[in-house]
This record gives structure tokens, C-alpha cells and sequence, in this order.
């Protein structure tokens, strides 16, 4: 038994840690202030703006210093028994210039990386069990899952995975298979820079999420569609088959068309939600049934929807860590994981060290 000197010495790198990120948030919450006048000369000067950037400025330093001192690593292992279910989009090639929706396509080479991490830290485990017992394990558990069936996700991504022996759920969208680019890739900006938040608004709640009718109204204003790799395109079904005949990969669903459930009526749901599952079922062996819910959006009722129509959970896109297993199945939260994330900031959340 440690005496009490020992302890504190123990885990005074987490108390540490713990000290940095409440003073990080703290400084995060004072962001939010109003602009404060000038003392000397009583003139209102940008303090919200030069916060931010100041905060920009060492934030990757602190993510830094905090990923390599140590508290990650025991803020993991106070996290064992806990699950993470990991939210991924697509994987591409390492020397892949910026494409589309740029926070969705991550490099093989930094995707490598966080499983690399993921091994030392995680139990990794398939969605299906992930809410399960922990059986003794003294780490978090990590679930990993692609939305979309991306064909760089398919192609890199998941045979790395099955090199490794991890398994992964791909959620599908069938009415998606063998596109040659989502919206939100073909309205994004061609510099690379990404989506435009206006874009996105408009199409999300405007036109609900439609895919052909985002590209129509594009045309209509001379926004002009981005020319995409073959990477950066959705996997045929033929694609899908050999993806899913890799050891520990599963597939589930993403709607059939990849809608924002948030806007759509009854008749709607039934077709985005049943049709899918059925479609997946007489073609597919490992199908889990469960749903992730297109752009993270749901309404008041699509739990209910989705429990009807055959689903055990439904994923959000974000909200970090799974809460306990008394909470609803159909709001579990996940970590999404943006292709910008440093190797410290991903060590950072996958430990809980830092929220999503």
C-alpha cells in the first residue's frame, strides 16, 4: 500500500494536466466577453478577436506539452470500462492535394498514427459489443466507424484496419453507391478551403439535405462544382462487397439517401430508414442494425422511428465519450475526428483528457 507522499507524486502529472485545461477553459470562456474599452485611450479594441488568436497561438503548443508529459495516459486509464466510438470519413492517399469538404479526408499516414495510438491505450472493439462489459480490461474501449462508404476509406483505410486485425462499421447510405462526389464536396470552395457555412446552412435546412437538389441550385447561382479524385467519390456496390469481406469490418446505415431525418416527414422516414436496412440485409452478411444519423441531425421523434423500424442504436456525430449504459441507445454520441486534428490534440481526446 502507498503511503500518501507516494500517491501525490504519483499523480501530480494529472493534477497538473487537469490545472492546465481548467485555466485553457477558462481563457476559452473569456473569449465569449464583449469588447472591452482601451484603458488609456477608452477606444473598444477587439479583445474577443486577439483572444482568439492568441489562444490559436498556443494552443498547439499546450496540446503538445500535455500529450507528451504523461496526464494523457492517466486520464486514459481513468477512463477504463469507458467506450469511445471514433467517427471517420474518408482516408486518402498522403500526397492527396486538399479536396471538397477538407475536414472529412484524412491521411493514411496521420490515420496510421492514431491507430497506433488507439493500440497502446484502447481496447478496440466492435460496435456491436462496445456498450457490453468490459471484462475486467483496466483500458477504454474504442469503436471505429466511417460514415459515407468513401472509396479512399475503402480502399486505404479498412485494409490497414484488417492488417491490424481491428474492426470497423461502415455506415452506408445505398443511394449514395458509386457517386462520383457528395455536395459537400462538389459545392465546396476550389481553393481547397473547404465548405462555406452559408452553403451548408442553405442546404441543410432549405433544401433538407438533398444531394441533387444542392447541385441544382448550385447551377442555378454559377457556384461552381469542384472536380474530384476517384478517391474522393462514394464505393459501388461491388466496391462495398469487397470491403466487406475483410475480416472484422460490418456494415450499417446511413439512411438510404443520406437526408437530414431532422426535416423529414412520415412518409419520408420510412423509406430512408426501413428501405436501407432491408437493402443492406439480402445483400450483406454482416449487417449490424444500427443507424448514424446523416449530418448528426435528428428530430424529437426519430428515435422512435428508427426503434420501429428494426434499429438496437443510432449514433450522433459528435458529443465525445458513450455515457453509461442506462442512457438512451439512440443518441449515443461519438468523437468526430476532423482531418485537421494534431497528433496531440487526437491524443488529448481520445485519452478525455480534452472534450470533443
Amino acid at each position: 500500500m502507498e503511503d500518501g507522499g507516494r500517491l501525490k507524486r504519483r499523480f501530480a502529472p494529472l493534477h497538473i494536466a487537469e490545472e492546465f485545461v481548467l485555466r485553457a477553459r477558462v481563457s476559452l470562456s473569456a473569449v465569449s466577453l464583449a469588447d472591452r474599452p482601451d484603458s488609456q485611450n477608452g477606444k473598444r479594441e477587439p479583445t474577443k478577436h486577439k483572444m482568439r488568436i492568441r489562444f490559436q497561438l498556443v494552443k498547439p503548443a499546450a496540446e503538445f506539452l500535455l500529450a507528451r508529459a504523461g496526464p494523457a495516459t492517466f486520464a486514459a486509464r481513468r477512463r477504463r470500462g469507458s467506450t469511445l466510438i471514433l467517427a471517420y470519413h474518408n482516408v486518402i492517399p498522403d500526397d492527396a492535394a486538399p479536396i471538397g469538404d477538407c475536414s472529412l479526408h484524412l491521411s493514411l499516414a496521420r490515420f496510421r498514427s492514431q491507430l497506433d495510438r488507439l493500440e497502446k491505450t484502447h481496447d478496440i472493439v466492435d460496435l456491436a459489443t462496445a456498450r457490453g462489459a468490459s471484462g475486467g480490461s483496466n483500458r477504454p474501449r474504442a469503436a471505429i466507424t466511417f460514415d459515407d462508404a468513401y472509396r479512399g476509406a475503402l480502399a486505404l483505410a479498412l485494409p490497414e484496419l484488417a492488417r491490424r486485425g481491428l474492426p470497423a462499421t461502415v455506415f452506408v447510405a445505398p443511394g449514395l453507391l458509386g457517386s462520383t462526389g457528395c455536395w459537400w464536396d462538389l459545392l465546396a470552395a476550389p481553393d481547397g478551403s473547404g465548405l462555406l457555412p452559408s452553403v451548408r446552412d442553405h442546404v441543410l435546412d432549405a433544401l433538407r439535405g438533398d444531394g441533387a437538389a444542392a447541385v441544382a441550385w448550385a447551377r442555378t447561382i454559377a457556384l461552381p462544382l469542384v472536380s474530384l479524385p476517384v478517391h474522393a467519390g462514394i464505393a459501388t456496390e461491388e466496391e462495398l462487397r469487397t470491403a466487406a469481406a475483410l475480416p472484422g469490418i460490418r456494415l450499417g446505415v446511413h439512411t438510404w439517401s443520406h437526408c437530414n431525418l431532422a426535416c423529414g416527414g412520415d412518409a419520408e422516414l420510412e423509406a430512408e430508414l426501413v428501405r436501407p436496412l432491408v437493402w443492406l440485409r439480402e445483400r450483406f452478411e454482416r449487417v449490424v442494425p444500427w443507424l448514424a444519423y446523416p449530418y448528426g441531425r435528428y428530430a424529437s421523434t426519430t428515435a422512435r422511428d428508427a426503434r420501429n423500424a428494426g434499429y438496437e442504436g443510432a449514433l450522433r456525430i459528435d458529443g465525445g465519450w458513450v455515457p453509461s449504459a442506462g442512457d438512451p441507445s439512440f443518441v449515443l454520441p461519438r468523437l468526430n475526428v476532423p482531418a485537421g486534428l494534431s497528433r496531440a490534440g487526437f491524443i488529448l481526446r481520445a485519452s478525455g483528457l480534452v472534450g470533443s
